[in-house]
């Protein structure tokens, strides 16, 4: 391997690890053999081997693919495609093509009419200048590829003899017909999104480009950052998760089985080895699962970690002896039920559901840790007991209302464990009407802002 291809490799791993991915010397090292045995020839067969040697956990393909066009990109410069016809076409022009692209579903001419797209509608600022580069958002929203599926809908023979008079089966393939259409469109955005980093990348440098424009992988997208489409990648993770999650719970119980060492009886068989401890003698094992109990703030935009959260605690339900669920905003209400038929729906609305059928505000909307706590202590601390573990998912923003500290203490002595998962970094706590440094000297606090460090508190310090 040359020396400017293995330079180019150790760029392309580090990007990656600045987005998430876990690649460290082994699988650099994996990568670097790859590269000499497949060669550069066939650049897909490439993108899978080190596809094999650099990804180790779900959800982080994406960011390896993006990362992958930026290093090792299909072209240099402006495509041939756009050289050959981009100065005679406009944007109508451009969209009839696509049109005809979506209606053949030809993924090539699609990766065509992309190139042609960025390089015609999506340049933005000067020539020569840093603000000059290639804009996905400003090609999309010139050429409104949404709009096309209507349009391609009716040129599909029988497309525009309306719906009164068609059977089911013909209703049936009509969804389907447009369902397909619609995907082509997203794929159509991806190859825009993507030739624009490519260009842009060209301009500005590759690490720029890929420490700005390649999304993060999902366990590091922050809960309260995520847009809608996050939260619906998140969720359709849950099921996945929780099946890594109960193998590594599940592992953690067996080691514990065999019981604390008991100190009287080893010193006592020592005694027949001159003191020195050869065999330890261990206590009888009680194997019991644990109780968990959930408090979910609900509230603003940390309902998207309550709610993921609840689904995940849901699907490792068998690794508790009993889950109870309850949520608020300024007054607590149990809702075991509605995320137990969340979680067997695959997610479901969750929020929305608490929202309509479970009683989690008062006089105002605003979020009041104090208020919820003293409702819990009134009408459900019987849920609590010495083997219960009790998980708080919130910022711990009170509004400035009084955080009754002896609720919270309360509650925290009568369980077994009592933990706080805080989805805010660390370094906002107690900054404002945040009350988390007062709450974080009765029960641990911990952050979790991703999926990652979700992961390694549940792995790590759930109870068992």
């Amino acid at each position: 391997m040359s020396t400017q291809l293995a330079t180019r490799l150790v760029e392309f791993v580090e990007a990656l690890r600045a987005k998430g991915v876990n690649a460290g010397p082994s699988e650099s090292i994996d990568a670097a053999d790859v590269m000499r045995v497949l060669g550069l020839d066939d650049r897909d067969l490439l993108r899978e081997g080190l596809a094999a040697a650099l990804v180790r956990r779900g959800g982080q393909r994406d960011v390896f693919d993006q990362t992958f066009d930026l290093f090792f990109p299909v072209g240099v410069g402006r495509p041939e495609a756009a050289r050959d016809v981009a100065e005679n076409l406009d944007v109508q022009q451009i969209r009839e093509l696509l049109l005809m692209a979506l209606l053949d579903r030809d993924p090539r001419t699609l990766a065509q009419i992309a190139e042609i797209a960025v390089d015609v509608l999506g340049e933005v600022g000067q020539p020569g200048t840093d603000t000059a580069g290639w804009s996905a958002y400003q090609t999309i929203d010139r050429l409104q590829p949404q709009t096309l599926i209507a349009a391609a809908m009716a040129m599909r023979p029988g497309g525009g003899s309306g719906s009164g008079g068609q059977g089911l089966g013909t209703q049936f393939t009509d969804r389907l017909a447009r369902d397909e259409v619609r995907q082509g469109v997203e794929a159509f955005r991806e190859m825009v999104q993507a030739e624009a980093r490519r260009r842009s990348a060209e301009l500005r440098g590759r690490e720029l480009v890929a420490r700005h424009a390649v999304r993060t992988s999902s366990d590091r997208v922050d809960f309260l950052s995520a847009n809608r489409q996050q939260l619906e990648e998140l969720r359709r993770s849950v099921r996945p998760l929780a099946r890594v999650l109960a193998t590594r719970l599940s592992a953690r119980r067996r080691r514990r089985r065999r019981g604390k060492i008991d100190m009287r009886r080893t010193l006592r068989r020592a005694m027949g080895t001159g003191g020195v401890p050869m065999r330890p003698v261990f206590e009888k094992p009680r194997p019991t699962r644990p109780e968990l109990v959930l408090l979910c703030d609900v509230s603003g935009s940390v309902s998207g970690f309550s709610s993921f959260t609840m689904l995940l605690t849901q699907a490792l339900s068998a690794q508790f002896s009993k889950i109870r669920v309850f949520a608020f905003v300024n007054a607590m209400a149990e809702v075991t039920e509605i995320v137990r038929d969340g979680a067997v729906a695959g997610g479901g609305d969750i929020e929305s559901r608490i929202r309509a059928e479970a009683r989690i505000t008062k006089w105002h909307t605003s979020s009041d840790y104090g208020e919820a706590f003293l409702d819990f202590q009134e009408f459900f601390l019987d849920a609590v007991g010495p083997r219960t573990a009790v998980l708080i998912l919130g910022d711990a923003r009170n509004n400035n209302q009084n955080p009754r500290f002896d609720a919270l203490h309360e509650i925290a002595m009568r369980s077994r464990r009592t933990y706080w998962l805080n989805p805010e970094h660390h370094t906002r706590w107690g900054l404002g009407d945040s009350e988390a440094l007062a709450y974080a000297e009765i029960v641990p606090m911990h952050e979790c802002a991703n999926v990652d460090q979700l992961t390694h508190f549940v792995t790590r310090l759930l109870p068992v």
